[in-house]
This record gives C-alpha cells, structure tokens and sequence, in this order.
C-alpha cells in the first residue's frame, strides 16, 4: 500500500516539522506521479502552482522525506537522483540505461548476506540499496 498525502503531512508533523506549502506542493507533487521525479522534473511540476518556489527548498525538502523514509531515492547512474513515495518494506530498482524506465521489485532478501557480511567485517549494516542497471524488454527489442 502506497503512502498517501494525508500520511506524508502527518509524518512531517509528528516529527516536528512544518507543514508549509511548499512542502505540500512537493508532496501533492510526488504522491501524484506514478513516476520517479528529478528534483529538476519536481521542481517544474511544483512551479505550475507555486511560481516562486525555488530549487532549494525541493532539495531540502525531498532531504527530509527521504530521512523521514517517506519518499525512496533511486540513484540512476552519476549524480542523478529521483524520488518517488516510499513503497513498504524493502524494494528494489531495475534500471534501464537506454529509456530510463524503473522497475520496482521486492521479495528478494538479502538478510543472509548482510550477516556474512557482518560476520566477515564487522560492519553494522544499517540498511541498504540494490538497483541493477540494464536494459528493459522493450529496448532490447527495438535495437
């Protein structure tokens, strides 16, 4: 089950943050796409309604999402980020290198290795991020 807007406020809030509107334009923006967004593509999308609104305060503001676990960064390659709502539990990406589309994927555990990991190293795992790059169905067949 997706977080919806009305969850998203009610996280910002319990956390002691305020709820401005900015941070719900954001929001309302992110909860809307059924797409990853570019803080550049989220910054457009919040300009529509709130012209003024500058690129900061969506790179703070998604900051805060993201440590709130309310919205998911995928790193697609380089620097470039997006953001989408946070699917429960832990997910996945598979990321195509030729459309950019993103695949969601979940179910795959990977307790085992975090604790040979641990076991090996001594590192404390606080969590992690596994996104494949590739190249989707529809791109391979269209070469």
């Amino acid at each position: 089950m997706r977080l919806t807007k009305r969850k998203m406020a009610a996280a910002l809030r319990e956390h002691g943050y305020k709820l401005t509107p900015q941070r719900r334009a954001v929001i309302t923006a992110i909860a809307s796409s059924p797409d990853h967004l570019t803080p550049t593509a989220l910054h457009r999308k919040v300009q529509q309604d709130h012209p003024t609104i500058g690129l900061v305060t969506i790179y703070r503001t998604l900051e805060i999402l993201v440590k709130l676990e309310l919205t998911c960064e995928l790193h697609a390659g380089g620097s470039c980020r997006s953001y989408t709502i946070a699917a429960p539990g832990l997910h996945h990406h598979l990321i195509c290198s030729d459309c950019g589309e993103v695949i969601d994927f979940s179910g795959y555990y990977l307790a085992e290795l975090e604790q040979r990991l641990y076991r090996e190293t001594g590192f404390e795992i606080e969590g992690h991020l596994l996104e494949f790059i590739g190249r989707c169905q529809n791109c391979r067949q269209n070469v």
